[in-house]
């Protein structure tokens, strides 16, 4: 697979492309700021929107009829109060063996 050319390697080519047309009688001409290089120097105007509003499709009502077929969301968990129990939680390491079971309290 062939690397496409450096920077460097681009500007070499167009400089050497520049100094061969001087040689062979070129001429470069300075232009003004803001000249256009068109004919009739008018703006180049595009169309942005040829096509008619086209109307868009509701999809609520489907949406509606998905979220309806998933399974219910699991109920709230109970909240611990301040007088809950400690419990044990068990400590892994990084290669998910047991290390030590310490007590907390949540």
């Amino acid at each position: 697979m062939q690397k496409p050319p450096t920077k460097a390697q681009l500007r070499a080519e167009l400089e050497a492309a520049v100094d061969t047309y001087l040689a062979h009688g070129g001429k470069i001409e300075r232009v003004d700021r803001g000249i256009s290089g068109r004919d009739d120097h008018q703006q180049l105007q595009q169309p942005l929107f040829t096509e008619p509003k086209a109307s868009r499709t509701q999809v609520n009502d489907l949406i509606a009829r998905i979220e309806s077929r998933r399974r219910p969301s699991r109920p709230p968990a109970k909240k611990q109060t301040s007088d809950s129990r400690p419990r044990m939680k068990t400590l892994y390491d990084d290669f998910g063996e047991p290390i030590r079971k310490i007590w907390v309290d949540e």
